[in-house]
């Protein structure tokens, strides 16, 4: 493994009665693709959203290039170097594609309210920056052509892509992708695929849940299985693969 990214600690937090993670721990490293997988309910979602900050965790820590992120809010996550998308795609529906990314990019943005209320020229060339960056990124991903689109009227695969592209409008040194080939038909999945590994060669490391194993078997480094919100495996994807206690989670027992 490279020099480690993300560094995740000890981990828990509980709803009630259910404990959703419980001392979980893990290291991504730099310029990694990490996969994060296991069955339904095994509290992956849930970590990413103890990740990007919109959910607290009981206990434990988490670091970015040793800069502590525990407790910040999204937007300071964000700024830190970490975006995320959704296992539901989350987009300005009436909004235009190019706006979309547009907004991702006003993370990076320093001409201030002010300027913002006054046009100053300052305001304007940052302005006129963020969108020529916007465009830039959706040529990047692939759906440029429907640039003054509204994102409603996108393609499903199109959506995705877009969702992308608005995070990492935001520079991330980390981008956490929460099931991106959910939905996706085989021909979707593979462009994906090269999308992803064209990220990765850009320099900004890959944190993945995904449910298509052809898809994580075939991109990630590393993978790290949950269960029941506890870390049951970890280790290339052939080891993985052949790990008893992963193929019961999946499988259950007896048919393993």
């Amino acid at each position: 493994m490279s020099a480690p990214l993300l560094e995740v600690h000890a981990i828990a937090k509980r709803f009630g009665g259910v404990q959703a993670l419980a001392d979980v721990s893990f290291v991504v490293g730099t310029g990694e693709i990490y996969g994060l997988i296991g069955p339904n309910g095994a509290g992956k979602t849930t970590l990413f959203n103890v990740i990007s900050g919109l959910t607290a965790p009981d206990a434990g820590s988490i670091t970015l290039e040793d800069q502590p992120l525990t407790g910040l809010k999204p937007h300071r996550i964000a700024q830190a170097g970490i975006a995320r998308t959704f296992q539901n795609i989350r987009l300005f529906a009436n909004l235009s594609a190019l706006e979309n990314v547009m907004i991702g990019r006003h993370a990076r943005t320093s001409a201030g309210l002010v300027n913002a209320i006054l046009r100053t020229n300052a305001q304007r060339t940052e302005e006129a920056a963020i969108e020529a960056r916007a465009f830039a990124l959706l040529e990047y991903v692939g759906i440029a052509a429907h640039a003054d689109a509204l994102a409603r009227n996108l393609a499903y695969g199109d959506q995705r892509r877009l969702e992308i592209a608005r995070a990492l409008a935001t520079e991330p040194k980390l981008l956490a992708l929460d099931e991106p080939a959910a939905g996706m038909n085989p021909t979707e999945t593979q462009a994906l695929r090269v999308l992803l590994e064209r990220i990765r060669a850009g320099g900004i490391t890959l944190l993945l849940i995904e449910h298509d194993m052809r898809l994580v078997m075939g991109l990630c480094d590393r993978v790290l299985v949950l269960d029941f919100g506890r870390r049951i495996a970890e280790g290339a994807p052939r080891e993985i693969q052949l790990d008893a206690a992963v193929i019961a989670a999946y499988l259950g027992t007896p048919a393993a």
